[in-house]
């Protein structure tokens, strides 16, 4: 099965100071991702894995297959991560000096293409001092990547035919 991608649906990489966004057609590598976030001044490293499962709605999903307006998507992710980094506020019971940013550095990588089933689809990693603010900045990567990156998804089940996959907006 050979499939053909529009060119606008293609591989992207973006760094926003110590942070990264990544749209790709291989393999993500939730290893890399996480140490592409690691510090010495992190004490926490919140790590979300959106993966492909088997079944949606009492249908069993065969893969999923992920199309991207890339060259807006890249830059609608690197928006969220300016905005988590400058909207990220510090827990009141913590006394880090305020040099020490909340939020150390942020990584979200999206695939693009035929996504099997078992396999991570998205891999948002962000490290902080402290906990809390990992794991809220974390989900609110998440919530804002599903509601605003221009991605998109087609879902392929077991017993339906192929020209039938219907595209779906990357959504909550």
């Amino acid at each position: 099965m050979t499939t053909s991608y529009p060119s606008t649906s293609v591989e992207a990489r973006e760094e926003v100071g110590r942070s990264i966004c990544v749209l790709s057609y291989k393999s993500l590598k939730i290893d890399e991702i996480i140490k592409s976030v690691s510090d010495d001044g992190a004490g926490a490293t919140a790590l979300f894995i959106g993966t492909t499962r088997n079944s949606y709605q009492g249908k069993v999903v065969t893969r999923l297959e992920y199309q991207a307006y890339s060259k807006l998507a890249i830059k609608t992710m690197t928006d969220i991560i300016r905005t988590v980094h400058q909207s990220a506020t510090r827990s009141t019971h913590y006394s880090t000096p305020a040099a020490v940013p909340c939020i150390i550095s942020c990584a979200v990588h999206h695939r693009l293409g035929t996504v099997p089933v078992g396999e991570p689809s998205i891999v948002i990693a962000v490290s902080s001092p402290h906990r809390k603010e990992a794991f809220v900045a974390c989900e609110q990567i998440l919530e804002e990547v599903k509601q605003r990156v221009q991605i998109w998804k087609r879902e392929y089940y077991e017993g339906e035919k192929e020209d039938e996959a219907e595209w779906k907006a990357n959504s909550s």
